[in-house]
């Protein structure tokens, strides 16, 4: 397994999302949604940046452990942590946040989840990593690192607050 990100590249990527939103928003109200697990821990850094530029979105927490469709096959018992929405989404502006996006199934679900909530006026995606790959016609409006990978490579992301460590990992596919 190789290591090719660490604590300062990623910080970067964070910082270069919060400049694209704060750019893209020009002041416009909108909303931040991190998805569980990982994604919320991006886009509350993300909040934190653009707070310290006088930025102050809304902010939100969105598990979709059950609108997955790979639901059946995950090895693991899923942990249901809830969501976390305390505004209302009808009408809103809002930015899914994930760390990596692959094949869009994970960003598929999290709009599927979000309909239960309500219907907003618009959704956008911003994510930390991009590599590449997908298997459903999904594209981030916002990237912080993008990463050349092969289809069959594992992506590995490690964040502080979760895993004790800023880290990007590459487990080659051979």
């Amino acid at each position: 397994m190789s290591r090719i990100l660490g604590k300062s590249e990623m910080d970067a990527g964070v910082a270069k999302l919060a400049e694209q939103i704060r750019e893209r928003t020009d002041g416009r109200q909108f909303a931040l949604i991190g998805i569980r697990s990982r994604g919320d821990e991006v886009a509350e850094r993300v909040r934190k940046v653009l707070n310290e530029g006088g930025v102050e979105p809304e902010f939100g927490v969105l598990d979709i452990s059950l609108y997955r469709d790979d639901f059946e096959h995950l090895h693991e018992n899923p942990k249901l942590q809830g969501s976390e929405i305390g505004f209302p989404l009808e009408g809103a502006h809002l930015i899914l946040v994930d760390d990596v996006l692959f094949t869009g199934r994970t960003i598929r679900a999290a709009l599927d989840a979000l309909s239960d909530y309500g219907r907003p006026e618009k959704v956008e995606l911003a994510v930390l990593i991009d590599r590449g790959h997908r298997e459903l016609p999904i594209q981030p409006d916002y990237v912080g690192i993008p990463l050349n990978t092969e289809r069959h490579d594992h992506v590995y992301v490690s964040l502080e607050s979760t895993d004790g460590e800023d880290k990007v990992e590459i487990k080659d596919a051979s």
